[in-house]
């Protein structure tokens, strides 16, 4: 039997519920020049309902939101083949020292505790992290790929 494609519209709390457990995505953002950067991340849900994303203030998607203010990312499910989404929405990025407390929020809700949040405070500040933070405006449907349903009586 044939796997067949499926899209599965959802509200933002059907969202977040997807993109929460997945930490694998595309950031997507525009350049200068009007095209796509596309930059593969590790993200999280912040406790506000944003997709964040920690980086560096001088990445190109760092530059390209702050330019733009806005940016898409596709979530992807840790399996390749499995269900994924785009989203797209308005963008900001932080910069120390006001990324530090978002970087906190940003680790627990994808790693859980640190074994010393001093440390990990520490690292940020060394590092001079930013975080990338989107709000969802607008999202396609849950999808996973496959067949086209008309197509798959004829396989």
């Amino acid at each position: 039997m044939p796997n067949i494609a499926t899209n599965t519209p959802v509200d933002l709390d059907g969202l977040l519920d997807f993109v929460r457990p997945r930490h694998h995505a595309v950031l997507i953002t525009s350049r200068a020049d009007g095209g796509p950067q596309a930059s593969p991340v590790t993200c999280g849900v912040d406790d506000a309902g944003r997709i964040v994303v920690s980086t560096y203030p001088d990445r190109a998607k760092a530059v390209n939101v702050r330019r733009s203010a806005q940016a898409s990312v596709v979530i992807l499910s840790d399996d390749f083949g499995g269900a994924w989404v785009q989203v797209d929405g308005a963008a900001e990025v932080l910069d120390m020292p006001d990324a530090l407390e978002p970087l906190v929020e940003y680790y627990r809700n994808i790693a859980g505790e640190h074994p010393d949040w001093d440390e990990y405070r520490a690292a940020m500040r060394r590092q001079e992290k930013s975080l990338i933070r989107l709000r969802p405006q607008r999202w396609g449907p849950i999808a996973t790929g496959g067949f086209p349903a008309r197509l798959a009586e004829q396989t």
